[in-house]
Protein backbone atom coordinates (compact mmCIF):
# COMPACT_ATOMS: atom_id res chain seq x y z
CA UNK A 1 0.00 0.00 0.00
CA UNK A 2 1.26 3.54 -0.64
CA UNK A 3 1.98 5.95 1.97
CA UNK A 4 -1.01 8.97 2.37
CA UNK A 5 0.54 12.05 1.04
CA UNK A 6 -2.62 14.34 2.38
CA UNK A 7 -1.30 16.63 5.29
CA UNK A 8 2.68 16.15 4.40
CA UNK A 9 2.69 20.06 3.16
CA UNK A 10 2.28 22.13 5.62
CA UNK A 11 5.16 20.43 8.03
CA UNK A 12 7.55 20.37 4.91
CA UNK A 13 7.33 23.80 4.20
CA UNK A 14 7.84 24.55 7.55
CA UNK A 15 11.14 22.95 6.98
CA UNK A 16 11.83 25.07 3.87
CA UNK A 17 11.11 27.86 5.63
CA UNK A 18 14.39 26.69 8.30
CA UNK A 19 16.57 26.21 5.12
CA UNK A 20 16.52 22.18 6.28
CA UNK A 21 15.78 21.35 2.66
CA UNK A 22 15.54 23.25 -0.38
CA UNK A 23 11.77 23.43 -2.07
CA UNK A 24 9.08 21.21 -1.08
CA UNK A 25 7.99 18.31 -3.15
CA UNK A 26 4.47 17.97 -1.77
CA UNK A 27 3.29 21.39 -3.19
CA UNK A 28 0.81 20.83 -5.63
CA UNK A 29 1.23 23.80 -8.10
CA UNK A 30 -1.84 26.03 -7.63
CA UNK A 31 -3.25 24.23 -4.73
CA UNK A 32 -4.52 26.77 -1.94
CA UNK A 33 -5.34 29.27 -4.40
CA UNK A 34 -8.90 29.99 -5.00
CA UNK A 35 -10.05 30.93 -8.77
CA UNK A 36 -13.86 31.19 -9.35
CA UNK A 37 -15.23 31.48 -12.89
CA UNK A 38 -16.82 34.68 -13.23
CA UNK A 39 -21.27 34.31 -13.13
CA UNK A 40 -22.81 34.45 -16.20
CA UNK A 41 -25.35 36.84 -16.45
CA UNK A 42 -28.55 37.38 -18.37
CA UNK A 43 -30.00 40.75 -20.05
CA UNK A 44 -33.53 41.94 -19.42
CA UNK A 45 -34.76 40.72 -22.58
CA UNK A 46 -33.38 37.61 -21.70
CA UNK A 47 -35.17 37.14 -18.44
CA UNK A 48 -37.91 38.34 -20.36
CA UNK A 49 -37.90 35.41 -22.52
CA UNK A 50 -37.40 32.91 -20.09
CA UNK A 51 -39.83 33.83 -17.99
CA UNK A 52 -42.13 33.39 -21.05
CA UNK A 53 -40.97 30.79 -22.00
CA UNK A 54 -41.16 28.58 -18.61
CA UNK A 55 -45.05 29.02 -18.22
CA UNK A 56 -47.41 31.22 -16.27
CA UNK A 57 -47.38 28.93 -13.52
CA UNK A 58 -43.50 29.66 -12.82
CA UNK A 59 -43.43 33.32 -14.39
CA UNK A 60 -43.13 34.65 -10.67
CA UNK A 61 -40.65 32.60 -9.87
CA UNK A 62 -38.15 33.67 -12.22
CA UNK A 63 -38.97 37.30 -11.76
CA UNK A 64 -38.31 37.09 -8.24
CA UNK A 65 -35.17 34.78 -8.57
CA UNK A 66 -33.42 37.85 -10.75
CA UNK A 67 -35.25 41.34 -9.59
CA UNK A 68 -36.13 40.52 -5.51
CA UNK A 69 -33.75 38.83 -5.86
CA UNK A 70 -34.41 35.11 -3.91
CA UNK A 71 -32.68 32.28 -3.65
CA UNK A 72 -34.15 29.08 -4.83
CA UNK A 73 -35.28 27.41 -1.56
CA UNK A 74 -36.64 31.05 -0.30
CA UNK A 75 -38.11 30.92 -3.23
CA UNK A 76 -39.63 27.38 -2.41
CA UNK A 77 -40.36 28.74 1.26
CA UNK A 78 -42.70 31.56 0.23
CA UNK A 79 -46.56 31.48 1.77
CA UNK A 80 -49.19 32.99 1.21
CA UNK A 81 -49.00 35.10 4.21
CA UNK A 82 -45.48 36.68 2.80
CA UNK A 83 -47.01 38.43 0.27
CA UNK A 84 -48.40 42.39 0.93
CA UNK A 85 -50.40 43.17 -2.00
CA UNK A 86 -51.06 46.35 -0.28
CA UNK A 87 -47.30 47.85 -0.48
CA UNK A 88 -45.78 45.27 -2.75
CA UNK A 89 -43.71 43.60 -0.72
CA UNK A 90 -42.93 39.90 -0.61
CA UNK A 91 -41.10 38.85 2.73
CA UNK A 92 -38.35 35.82 2.86
CA UNK A 93 -39.37 34.15 6.28
CA UNK A 94 -37.98 30.43 5.66
CA UNK A 95 -36.05 28.54 3.68
CA UNK A 96 -36.72 25.38 2.28
CA UNK A 97 -34.13 22.89 1.65
CA UNK A 98 -34.95 19.20 -0.04
CA UNK A 99 -33.86 16.64 2.34
CA UNK A 100 -32.56 13.19 1.12
CA UNK A 101 -33.76 10.86 -1.45
CA UNK A 102 -37.43 10.90 -0.28
CA UNK A 103 -37.39 15.20 -1.24
CA UNK A 104 -39.17 16.13 1.79
CA UNK A 105 -39.01 20.11 2.26
CA UNK A 106 -37.66 20.90 5.72
CA UNK A 107 -37.96 24.95 6.55
CA UNK A 108 -35.46 26.49 8.05
CA UNK A 109 -34.72 29.93 8.68
CA UNK A 110 -32.62 31.91 6.19
CA UNK A 111 -28.42 31.41 6.26
CA UNK A 112 -27.07 33.18 8.50
CA UNK A 113 -25.25 35.36 6.29
CA UNK A 114 -28.59 36.50 4.71
CA UNK A 115 -30.34 39.17 6.56
CA UNK A 116 -34.16 39.08 6.54
CA UNK A 117 -35.45 40.43 3.25
CA UNK A 118 -38.65 42.03 1.93
CA UNK A 119 -38.55 42.46 -1.70
CA UNK A 120 -40.25 45.42 -3.21
CA UNK A 121 -42.38 44.20 -6.06
CA UNK A 122 -42.58 46.24 -9.38
CA UNK A 123 -45.97 48.17 -9.50
CA UNK A 124 -46.05 46.16 -13.56
CA UNK A 125 -45.94 42.65 -11.53
CA UNK A 126 -49.21 43.35 -9.80
CA UNK A 127 -51.77 41.51 -11.93
CA UNK A 128 -48.88 38.82 -12.33
CA UNK A 129 -48.77 38.05 -8.60
CA UNK A 130 -52.85 38.91 -7.89
CA UNK A 131 -52.98 36.17 -11.05
CA UNK A 132 -50.32 33.79 -9.25
CA UNK A 133 -52.40 33.92 -5.84
CA UNK A 134 -55.86 33.03 -7.46
CA UNK A 135 -54.60 30.63 -10.01
CA UNK A 136 -51.73 28.45 -8.29
CA UNK A 137 -50.85 28.97 -4.71
CA UNK A 138 -52.01 26.71 -2.10
CA UNK A 139 -55.41 28.24 0.09
CA UNK A 140 -55.29 29.86 3.41
CA UNK A 141 -51.84 31.97 4.78
CA UNK A 142 -49.99 29.42 5.28
CA UNK A 143 -50.32 27.82 1.65
CA UNK A 144 -47.26 27.59 -0.25
CA UNK A 145 -46.60 30.39 -3.42
CA UNK A 146 -45.30 27.63 -5.40
CA UNK A 147 -46.47 24.13 -5.94
CA UNK A 148 -46.11 21.82 -8.69
CA UNK A 149 -48.82 20.96 -11.55
CA UNK A 150 -49.97 18.13 -9.64
CA UNK A 151 -50.39 20.57 -6.05
CA UNK A 152 -46.91 19.01 -4.84
CA UNK A 153 -44.48 20.97 -3.02
CA UNK A 154 -41.37 22.74 -5.30
CA UNK A 155 -39.13 20.13 -6.55
CA UNK A 156 -35.81 20.95 -7.85
CA UNK A 157 -35.79 17.95 -10.86
CA UNK A 158 -39.14 18.73 -12.56
CA UNK A 159 -38.43 22.31 -11.97
CA UNK A 160 -34.95 21.70 -13.68
CA UNK A 161 -36.46 19.93 -16.98
CA UNK A 162 -38.92 23.32 -17.90
CA UNK A 163 -35.81 25.21 -16.59
CA UNK A 164 -33.38 23.88 -19.62
CA UNK A 165 -36.26 24.47 -22.14
CA UNK A 166 -36.59 28.17 -21.17
CA UNK A 167 -33.26 28.74 -21.12
CA UNK A 168 -32.47 27.64 -24.42
CA UNK A 169 -35.61 29.06 -25.90
CA UNK A 170 -34.04 32.29 -24.60
CA UNK A 171 -30.74 31.82 -26.23
CA UNK A 172 -28.58 31.17 -22.78
CA UNK A 173 -25.84 28.96 -22.55
CA UNK A 174 -26.31 25.73 -20.53
CA UNK A 175 -24.33 26.35 -18.05
CA UNK A 176 -26.63 29.31 -16.64
CA UNK A 177 -28.08 27.85 -13.84
CA UNK A 178 -31.35 29.50 -11.77
CA UNK A 179 -29.28 30.78 -9.50
CA UNK A 180 -27.62 33.15 -12.23
CA UNK A 181 -30.42 34.70 -12.23
CA UNK A 182 -29.57 36.29 -8.90
CA UNK A 183 -26.72 37.35 -9.84
CA UNK A 184 -28.32 38.81 -13.13
CA UNK A 185 -30.34 41.20 -10.91
CA UNK A 186 -27.62 42.18 -8.47
CA UNK A 187 -25.48 43.07 -11.28
CA UNK A 188 -27.94 45.42 -13.24
CA UNK A 189 -28.50 46.95 -10.40
CA UNK A 190 -25.34 47.90 -9.72
CA UNK A 191 -24.97 49.22 -13.17
CA UNK A 192 -28.28 51.08 -12.57
CA UNK A 193 -26.29 53.32 -10.00
CA UNK A 194 -26.89 50.89 -6.58
CA UNK A 195 -24.39 51.69 -3.73
CA UNK A 196 -22.48 48.75 -2.21
CA UNK A 197 -25.07 49.35 0.99
CA UNK A 198 -27.74 49.48 -1.41
CA UNK A 199 -26.65 45.94 -2.99
CA UNK A 200 -26.49 44.85 0.81
CA UNK A 201 -29.49 45.73 1.72
CA UNK A 202 -31.42 44.46 -1.66
CA UNK A 203 -29.48 41.03 -1.20
CA UNK A 204 -29.93 40.20 2.56
CA UNK A 205 -26.33 40.22 2.62
CA UNK A 206 -24.22 40.95 6.03
CA UNK A 207 -21.37 40.94 4.38
CA UNK A 208 -19.75 42.91 2.11
CA UNK A 209 -17.17 41.28 0.88
CA UNK A 210 -20.02 38.56 -0.21
CA UNK A 211 -22.10 41.80 -2.14
CA UNK A 212 -18.48 42.64 -3.64
CA UNK A 213 -18.19 39.06 -4.68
Amino acid sequence: MRPRVQGRSAPVSAAVDDDLISRNRCRIKGAGKESAAERRIATVVQVDAIAEAIGIRWRLMVYLGAYGPMRPEELAGLRRRDVDLGNLVIRVRVAEESSGRTGNALPEPPSPMRAPVSSSCRPSWTRTVKCHLAWYAEKGPDGLLFVGEKGAAFRRTPFGRKWRRARAAAGLPDGFRFYDLRHTGHTLSTRSGATLKDTMVRAGQSSEKAALI
